[in-house]
């Protein structure tokens, strides 16, 4: 457990503490940035590590290295450099026929064959799922051994195209078809935590130097020209893969069902064949609750640090 969870003004019980896999394509836009520093300052996660992924070609040859990088600057601006290991994961799509084991899929295979603690394990994917679907190839006694929770995936009932699953959909869909146990969070859901910029300069960018690092790249990111005229809207944002993080603190499980895992077209569309085991599917989530939460231990952080207290 990390030393600053000792000065907050409150405590998590051991026994509801949970073990976490942070995959994340970091460096592909703006909000991963928040998640990763949400799930670092929340003391019922017992952080593992975090591996980096790609997120396509469309930008960059090196798009992993990217997240890398971004990952690790993240942690040098909490001076929780130290603290964490990273990985680098795929640097590209799976080939289902020879996938290769990147160092982040060994971790996660790894971390879920460890038989030395009792914590149960969850690994979170902001981006594509190619490093579990990777593990889970070499290793698939990893399935009844963590849960996965994704964020991606079109709207239930059709799905469609959409960015995470697009990026990988043999990945994703090698996930589908397995037996690890999963909780999804598609695209009408995870664009529900929504912030004008306004109110990220007065709760965020305050908070020290990583809540003005965050608010910095978020307003650099939604000034770059690259962007078509329909998205970003200019003035908000949508905190999408925050709820990976907010739903192991609170698992919200009265807001999603239990679906027969589709299969996935080349289309992104879902098939719904009923011979796959069934998944959790997320119907909505608590955009209060995550956002309040992440500023409230953005405050406590910075001010623990600033009274001398925090690492």
């Amino acid at each position: 457990m990390n030393a600053i969870f000792e000065k907050f003004p409150y405590r998590v019980p051991a026994s509801k503490r949970v073990r976490v896999i942070v995959n994340s394509d970091a460096a592909n836009e703006a909000d991963d940035q928040f998640a990763i520093v949400q799930a670092l300052l929340t003391p019922k996660l017992n952080i593992r590590g975090f591996v980096a992924t790609h997120f396509g070609t469309h930008r960059t040859e090196t798009s992993m290295e990217q997240s890398f990088d971004e990952i690790k600057r993240i942690l040098a601006l909490m001076d929780m450099s130290g603290d964490y290991p990273v990985y680098r994961g795929s640097p590209g799509r799976l080939n289902p026929e020879a996938p290769i084991v990147s160092e982040g899929a060994q971790f996660i295979m790894d971390e879920a064959m460890r038989d030395d603690t009792r914590e149960p394990l969850f690994a979170i994917f902001l981006g594509a799922m190619t490093d579990l679907a990777a593990a889970y190839r070499a290793k698939p006694e990893i399935a009844g051994r963590l849960t996965a929770v994704w964020i991606g995936g079109g709207a239930y009932p059709d799905g469609g195209e959409e960015f995470n699953l697009g990026n990988d959909i043999a990945a994703n869909d090698i996930v589908f078809g397995s037996d690890i146990p999963l909780w999804q969070v598609p695209r009408d859901v995870y664009k529900m935590p929504r912030v004008s910029l306004a109110e990220l300069a007065v709760k965020v960018k305050p908070w020290g130097e990583i809540g003005a690092y965050l608010f910095r790249q978020l307003e650099a990111f939604n000034l770059l020209p690259i962007h078509s005229p329909r998205w970003p809207p200019g003035e908000s944002w949508n905190m999408g893969d925050s709820p990976a993080v907010s739903l192991l603190i609170d698992d919200q499980n009265f807001d999603c069902e239990l679906r027969h895992a589709p299969v996935i077209g080349e289309d992104m569309g879902y098939i719904h064949a009923g011979t796959r085991r069934p998944i959790r599917v997320y119907k909505s989530v608590d955009s209060r609750f995550i956002l309040e939460d992440l500023y409230a231990k953005l405050q406590l952080f910075h001010e623990l640090k600033a009274s001398g207290q925090g690492k």
